[in-house]
């Protein structure tokens, strides 16, 4: 049974402390997110050593990934119908619940599947402050508001690495290993934000009765799961295993009955496909698709690389990657002010892709002797093509739909870039464990025609160690490296920077395909309005 809709109200039109207001509510969420991902950067190594499970590291992001690209659509869509703020806190809760169990966590497994809760809730951190943005501020005026956001992943990336390496560094902080608290920490941060969201956000909202695309969400997680998961374990069970074969089957079932699902549903679909005719949306999607595949596949192998290869840290890691975010915030700013003077924004995402395009290609030869001063500059120019890329293309997206679908556009184009993330990471690192033993193996019979290596690897001490760096324990536990001489160790490092050279080329030729992609994007005119106003506006429009 339909209701009556509610009478329309007038626009609101918020004062620049009105939004400023709201906007601390929006960065302590978003500070959450954030905050977790560049503490878990740095401190996942060690984790995965503890756990004893190296290699199954990838299930840990995975997981992550794949609950929270499937729950993004589901939070644009659900509050669109029912208002951004109860969702917003839903969201920062169950991240609070998530974090709290990873803290508890025995085995990688455990790990994994408390990992899978916390994606659930930061589904709905990123794509609901991005559409709550969208709710109050013209697309014109959102420059001289990204650079709050900004700070708080600036503040995130410095703050995250060095608490990651501190916890990780801890053999014991009260009573507990200390890489648990790099979880334990998100609940006092999460319950802060909860208490600051539930008291400054605050938004007009015109409640619209919609029939919920359960069908489509239940087919989503029917056609992704499989694919994701086969996608990670493919090297393991083989990829033309009954498991695999049935991974294949099933995801492709359940992704031809999410587009049925979304066919019968039309307007009201989770993820409405009329909204692909619109050629920014479309542009927009698959832009950030390879987007996504490209920064997580290729970035998530810069702290191993530094930590294995140049024997950093996991504190010293973190701050080796901040002129990562220096390039970030530089090209965020740069065009964000840009575009609220001139009011054009296709041509960031070009300049963007491109340095991107070139940071990869420099990425894939660095090797174990490359000075890290050059390492470093290749991480500024792969900060600013994702500074140029990633708000422009929100922007871009937000300004071509409808105001009342802000919500499920703002959804769709992060839903993509975390699928394009999850693809990327589970491909990259299974390619990256894939050919690791064979370069080790080639590095080390090249280093054995050396006399000093010879030397150094006749100390039995450095024979047994060796054994393992050449055995299957070497991606289980890789702590054993800090062990050996420099002269013994090296040959390892070589065949670790090998296998990266071939992730980075992957990542290459896949953003190659995204520059020519984004050349499609359309320039529009920005509006002058926010969506909470125009929806107002067209809703008395159509009462009188």
């Amino acid at each position: 049974m339909s209701h009556p809709s509610p009478p329309a109200t007038a626009p609101v039109e918020f004062t620049h402390r009105q939004i400023l207001t709201i906007l601390g509510g929006l960065m302590m969420g978003m500070f959450l997110a954030a905050l977790d991902q560049t503490i878990m950067a740095t401190a996942t190594r060690t984790i995965a050593d503890d756990l004893q499970g190296f290699d199954l590291q990838a299930w840990a992001t995975t997981a992550f990934l794949i609950t929270s690209t499937i729950s993004t659509p589901l939070y644009g869509k659900l509050s669109d119908i029912y208002g951004r703020r109860p969702f917003f806190l839903l969201a920062i809760g169950i991240f609070i619940v998530g974090s709290f169990l990873c803290g508890l966590s025995d085995n990688m497994w455990q790990l994994a599947g408390f990992r899978a809760i916390q994606g659930i809730g930061a589904g709905g951190l990123m794509s609901l402050a991005l559409a709550i943005i969208g709710d109050i501020v013209p697309p014109r005026e959102r420059a001289k508001y990204q650079g709050f956001f900004l700070a708080v992943f600036g503040t995130a990336s410095v703050l995250g690495p060095i608490l990651g390496g501190f916890f990780a560094g801890a053999d014991e902080l009260l009573w507990l290993s200390g890489w648990r608290w790099v979880f334990f920490i998100n609940v006092p941060i999460g319950l802060a934000a909860m208490a600051v969201v539930a008291k400054v956000l605050h938004l007009p909202h015109q409640r619209v009765n919609h029939r919920i695309d359960w069908p489509g969400a239940l087919t989503l997680i029917l056609g992704l799961v499989p694919l994701l998961t086969v996608a990670e374990q493919g090297r393991d069970w083989g990829w033309g295993s009954g498991r695999s074969i049935a991974c294949y089957v099933v995801g492709v079932v359940g992704i031809i009955g999410f587009i049925l699902a979304e066919r019968a549903y039309k307007h009201e679909a989770l993820l409405p496909l009329r909204l692909f005719s619109n050629r920014t949306v479309a542009v927009g999607a698959a832009s950030s698709t390879i987007l996504g595949m490209a920064m997580f596949g290729g970035l998530m192998t810069v702290p191993l690389y530094l930590q294995i290869v140049k024997g950093s840290t996991a504190t010293m890691a973190g701050l080796q990657m901040i002129p990562f975010v220096f390039g970030i915030m530089a090209g965020s700013i740069t065009s964000g002010q840009l575009i609220s003077r001139t009011g054009r924004y296709r041509i960031f995402p070009i300049i963007g892709s491109s340095l991107m395009v070139v940071a990869l290609f420099l990425f894939s030869r660095v090797g174990a002797d490359t000075p890290l001063w050059q390492t470093m500059l290749v991480m500024v120019l792969m900060g600013l093509g994702l500074g140029s890329n990633m708000q422009p293309m929100i922007t871009a997206v937000q300004n071509a739909v409808s105001p009342r679908e802000i919500g499920v556009a703002t959804g769709a184009v992060t839903f993509f870039r975390s699928m394009g993330g999850t693809l990327g990471t589970a491909v990259f690192l299974s390619v990256l464990f894939n050919v690791l033993p064979g370069n080790i193996a080639s590095s080390y019979q090249e280093a054995a025609k050396d006399p000093a290596f010879q030397q150094a690897a006749a100390d039995p001490a450095q024979q047994a160690l060796l054994a393992q760096a050449k055995g299957g324990d070497a991606l289980t536990d890789t702590s054993f490296i800090t062990k050996l001489t420099d002269v013994v160790a090296h040959p390892f490092k070589v065949g670790f920077s090998d296998s990266v050279h071939v992730v980075y080329l992957m990542a290459f030729f896949i953003m190659l395909i995204g520059l020519i992609v984004v050349f499609f994007l359309p320039e529009l005119p920005l509006q002058q309005r926010s969506a909470q106003q125009a929806r107002a506006e067209d809703a008395l429009k159509a009462e009188a």
